[in-house]
């Protein structure tokens, strides 16, 4: 059976380049940087290397720093616990402005800190399924402590206008965090000239291994290190730098700073060549979100009258991966928390089925991918009673 991966906003595969330029790193390249002797030194120029193409990736300043950690999820954590301990418990500015749509590393943790104590406000989404300047500005208060925006949205890919709220929320005082994870490599992605303290993000959405991302701090805002240890990392996350993790996440920093052009028209194409067609070809579909301000591989269509479980099984049968949301929410059987903020009935909702594709889909495995949908509608829908 053909196998057509159309998930990549859970995972993406590793790619070539970025396995090849690892794999010394586990076996004659195992040296510890921090070490003084030669085998040391033959890693440390690597590591550099590495940092390197992460501040160029998001055209960092060298005066900021870069953390290389485990995930998104870990530099999410690490920017809302900090300021708390760094910002909100010594200055009492007791709140925190964030979304409804937030992947639930940030969501779960504002929630945690709700349990300390600390204010949060989460601001709705408009229809399209982003919020704006003004929204966020008038959910700020004079204790608002920090803001904490997604770049994209992983269910919807909507984009949000992360320069006009990142002003906004400087212009009062407060710090701004956006989670970069789901825009990385799809969209231009810069810190420069930009009034964001904080940026957040996972490799693995954009072909490097599971297990490596990295949080951008700017110049002059401190958080205190989440894991105490040693000198790595300038002090905030101390332990053994992971060398094979950072030299793929730097050579996927490359690939995705190149890539974006790709993604912007190679990509998009497919993706809109897929939604348009599903679109005319079977009727009581839709699109959650905005058509035009997301990123160009995600499509997240609403199949009216059918549960979305249902068409998971039989696409998956059929030798097709998609998802009905966000892969850290997979277990909940709830309808999703971010197409009901859009305003979306809960039984549409639990209709919607998202789509994600990457510089690797092909045109082939999008005309497959469009027959296995259109057969698993229609015989979905052939028993449903919940469709007339």
């Amino acid at each position: 059976m053909q196998r057509i991966y159309l998930d990549n906003n859970a995972t993406t595969i590793t790619a070539p380049e970025v396995k090849a330029a690892l794999l010394p790193f586990l076996d004659e390249l195992y040296g510890n940087p921090s070490s003084l002797h030669r085998f040391g030194a033959e890693t440390r120029s690597h590591l550099a290397d590495a940092l390197d193409a992460l501040y160029d990736l998001i055209d960092a300043d060298d005066k900021d720093s870069i953390v290389v950690n485990s995930c998104g999820t870990e530099g999410n954590n690490t920017v809302l616990q900090g300021v708390y301990y760094n910002v909100i418990k010594p200055t009492g500015k007791n709140h925190i402005v964030t979304t409804e749509v937030e992947h639930p590393s940030v969501r779960n943790c504002c929630k945690f800190l709700q349990g300390l104590g600390v204010e949060v406000t989460y601001v709705p989404t408009n229809r399209e399924g982003f919020v704006t300047a003004e929204a966020i500005a008038a959910a700020m208060t004079g204790k608002t402590a920090l803001v904490s925006v997604m770049w994209a949205n992983n269910e919807t890919g909507a984009l949000f206008p992360i320069d006009e709220i990142a002003k906004v929320v400087k212009s009062r005082g407060a710090l701004f965090h956006t989670d970069a994870t789901q825009a990385l490599g799809k969209v231009p992605v810069s810190v420069k000239s930009r009034n964001i303290d904080f940026l957040a993000y996972s490799g693995h959405k954009f072909h490097a291994p599971k297990g490596v991302g990295a949080l951008y701090i700017r110049s002059g805002v401190n958080l205190p290190p989440l894991l105490y240890g040693g000198e790595q990392m300038g002090g905030l996350r101390g332990g053994t730098h992971n060398m094979p993790g950072i030299v793929a996440l730097g050579a996927a920093a490359k690939l995705a700073k190149e890539g974006v052009a790709i993604e912007q028209t190679q990509v998009k194409a497919l993706r809109d060549r897929f939604e348009n067609t599903i679109l005319r070809d079977i009727p009581d579909t839709s699109v959650n979100g905005t058509r035009v301000f997301r990123t160009p591989n995600t499509s997240n269509i609403v199949f009216k009258g059918v549960e979305g479980e249902a068409i998971l099984w039989d696409l998956n049968e059929n030798g097709l991966a998609a998802s009905t949301g966000s892969a850290c929410a997979s277990g909940d059987e709830k309808a999703s928390y971010v197409l009901l903020s859009l305003g979306l009935p809960a039984a549409l909702a639990h209709s919607s089925i998202r789509f994600s594709l990457s510089r690797y889909t092909t045109t082939a495995e999008i005309d497959a991918a469009l027959d296995i949908v259109k057969k698993t509608i229609a015989r979905l829908r052939s028993i449903s009673i919940a469709y007339k």
